[in-house]
């Protein structure tokens, strides 16, 4: 029997500020930060949450290897590719690749890449007819 796994409910981000994280999430991706459990803090969009767990404090014993700036996560946004790089310019976040095409779970990508305050890599992508 295999596990049939449907969507990515959350993930965990380890950063060195959460306030810089929330606030870099916010302006530049319209994220919401919300509160959870015992003064966590997550960034929710769309059906999903990005927990976050500050380098010098994590909340939970069983994370062996929390290191910031080790993720590379890619969004689908249905904002046209080059109002995103727009975006991103007007919010001083440099583009470090992109456009350019990939491939994607559910379909062709068109998608730039950045880092957010951590250096962890960010791709946002719109997806395109296979």
């Amino acid at each position: 029997m295999a596990i049939n796994v449907t969507h990515l409910d959350h993930l965990v981000l380890t950063v060195a500020n959460i306030d810089v994280t929330c606030g870099f999430y916010e302006r530049v991706m319209g994220m919401k930060r919300a509160m959870f459990g015992a003064g966590r803090v997550a960034l929710h969009f769309g059906n999903q949450k990005i927990n976050l767990h500050a380098a010098d404090n994590l909340p939970d014993p069983n994370v062996k290897h929390p290191t910031r700036g080790s993720a590379d996560l890619c969004f689908i946004t249905t904002t046209p590719i080059g109002d995103v790089v727009a975006h991103l310019e007007a919010c001083g976040v440099r583009v470090i690749e992109g456009p350019g095409l990939r491939s994607g779970a559910r379909a062709n990508l068109t998608s730039v890449y950045f880092y957010d305050p951590d250096e962890n890599l960010i791709e946002v992508a719109n997806e395109t007819a296979r």
